[in-house]
């Protein structure tokens, strides 16, 4: 494939601005999460606030980015309705305009760690939505099959292996076609690439530009990657050190070129930099804060 061809893959239809009466797909207000009471009570995230506005047929992808420990899962897991984050502890979660009651199909997650129920197939694992859904046992077989293609797999070989079967980046991809089969309004990614060694990130991330351009889906994105990030994300939102509130939202240009190509030009390798230079500000200040938590706890 020539490099020119290859870029086309993944170029992107520009980013429209929303309608003015359209609702946002997301929208955080005043949220806080602490877990526990008392002396033992640790508020993960507090006064948060943010929306993400409907781009229809295009979706836009959120990247999320911030020092461990600042609450980027928490913030993931409560839009997903998914206990023991959710519900907040204060303020308001809207997903279309309505309150997050629970989790739904409309949501889909991906988790880092290679989430597959091992005594399923590749191929019962990526039907397994359908079947909860009620979906006809033969249709959900077939589209499963086209999925398994969809995220790079051959269905002939890998549609009957088991999980133990596959390496780490196979079975990410099951994952994520488990997930979008489904075709969620919402693709919520935690940290889905980090365990994956740099070739195989590279290509995963053309094939989620890829199936993320399908799908139409507003994606939010937790990375440790200020590349990854900077490659895939329309927008960052950069989350301070606990608790967790959004410091930096921004715009940068979207991923219209390979990953290997657009990562290695020097206005990419500028960008990085300067994000670069405010998340690694954040993630001293929450050293200072951990080493100050654990003088307390020896006095």
């Amino acid at each position: 494939m020539s490099e020119t061809s290859a870029a086309e893959e993944v170029a992107l239809p520009k980013l429209e601005p929303a309608a003015e009466e359209s609702l946002p797909v997301v929208e955080f207000t005043d949220v806080a999460k602490t877990y526990g009471s008392g002396e033992r009570a640790f508020t993960a995230i507090k006064d948060v606030n943010f929306a993400v506005p409907d781009h229809p047929n295009r979706g836009e992808f959120v990247a999320i980015l911030g020092p461990s420990g600042c609450g980027k899962s928490t913030l993931l897991r409560l839009i997903a309705g998914l206990k023991p984050q959710f519900p907040a502890t204060t303020g308001s979660i809207k997903v279309f305009g309505k309150e997050v009651l629970s989790a739904g199909a409309d949501r889909g997650m991906v988790f880092q760690d290679y989430s597959s129920f091992d005594h399923l197939t590749v191929q019962q694992n990526i039907a397994f939505g359908l079947g909860i859904r009620g979906d006809e046992k033969e249709k959900s077989a077939a589209l499963a099959r086209e999925w398994i293609a969809k995220v790079g797999l051959n269905p002939d070989t890998d549609a009957n292996k088991y999980p133990h079967e596959l390496s780490g980046g196979m079975r990410q991809r099951v994952a994520i076609a488990r997930s979008l089969i489904l075709h969620p309004r919402i693709i919520l990614m935690d940290e889905p690439f980090g365990a994956l060694d740099p070739p195989t990130r590279f290509a995963m991330q053309d094939q989620l530009v890829s199936l993320w351009r399908e799908q139409e889906s507003t994606v939010f994105f937790i990375t440790h990657s200020i590349e990854e990030a900077v490659y895939l994300g329309d927008r960052l939102l950069i989350v301070s050190p606990s608790p967790g509130r959004i410091l930096h939202d921004m715009e940068v240009p979207p991923p219209d070129r390979p990953a290997a190509a657009m990562q290695r030009e020097a206005e990419f390798i500028d960008k990085v930099f300067e994000i670069r230079d405010l998340v690694e500000g954040l993630e001293l200040q929450a050293q200072a804060q951990r080493e100050a938590q654990e003088k307390r706890e020896e006095q």
